[in-house]
């Protein structure tokens, strides 16, 4: 399993403008409402809204953001009821895509997630027409620049509970179970680390190439143009690039 794809748009995306940050503001925030909504607004009892707001400080989300929408959610003041939707298509080239949403109007999110499947040489599926070519995972990306000592990142990484440790070029890739991922995550933060990147969710079993210069250039669009859109949270693909 290697997430070498991940690691290529992590280092792209380090760069982004500030009305990128803007976007990845509206969607933390949406993350924080629904990690509230499902577990309360305790971070201390509540896993994922502190997996949620470590990644929004990461972002570098101010904190009077992050506790508005701890707020909103919790009730004090009015928020959107979002939904999370899982669609699932093929892009340019054969490239299996899952796209997680978190939307208050489905019929919106379903026809802009459909244009950009069109739009881009790709089409569109039906629930489960691609998910058999994933599995549930947490990955957790640490930088092999920052922490240099691998053998003592993989022994802290394992006595964590993690269940594979890689090393690829320029991180290291720890591999989780998902009931075990937030436990890991955590372990590993009392130890000092930080992550490049960290996830819950689809990991592809298989990965697919693509050669043709003109199914290259959609892929990159349509990932693109998903990543801007509001109402997409994540994108996972099994893009071999």
């Amino acid at each position: 399993m290697s997430g070498h794809s991940k690691w290529s748009t992590i280092k792209r995306k380090k760069g982004e403008t500030d009305s990128a940050r803007g976007a990845v503001f509206t969607k933390s925030a949406k993350e924080i409402m629904l990690a509230v909504k499902q577990g309360g607004a305790d971070p201390e009892n509540n896993s994922r809204l502190r997996d949620v707001i470590s990644k929004a400080k990461a972002n570098n989300m101010p904190n009077d953001n992050i506790n508005r929408a701890i707020k909103k959610a919790a009730g004090a003041g009015e928020g959107e009821e979002y939904e999370e939707i899982i669609y699932e298509g093929y892009g340019s080239g054969g490239v299996a895509v899952m796209v997680r949403t978190l939307t208050n109007n489905r019929n919106r999110t379903a026809g802009d997630v459909r244009h950009l499947f069109d739009k881009h040489g790709g089409n569109m599926g039906v629930a489960g027409s691609v998910s058999f070519l994933f599995q549930q995972k947490g990955i957790i990306l640490i930088d092999s620049e920052e922490f240099e000592e691998e053998e003592t990142v993989m022994m802290d990484a394992l006595e964590a509970g993690a269940e594979d440790f890689t090393s690829e070029e320029g991180y290291y890739e720890v591999v989780t179970d998902p009931q075990d991922y937030y436990t890991v995550k955590d372990a590993l933060t009392a130890k000092g680390y930080t992550f490049a990147h960290s996830n819950l969710g689809p990991v592809p079993i298989t990965w697919t190439q693509v050669s043709d210069a003109e199914a290259i250039d959609n892929l990159e669009k349509m990932l693109e143009k998903m990543e801007e859109n509001d109402d997409i949270q994540e994108v996972f693909n099994n893009w071999d690039n």
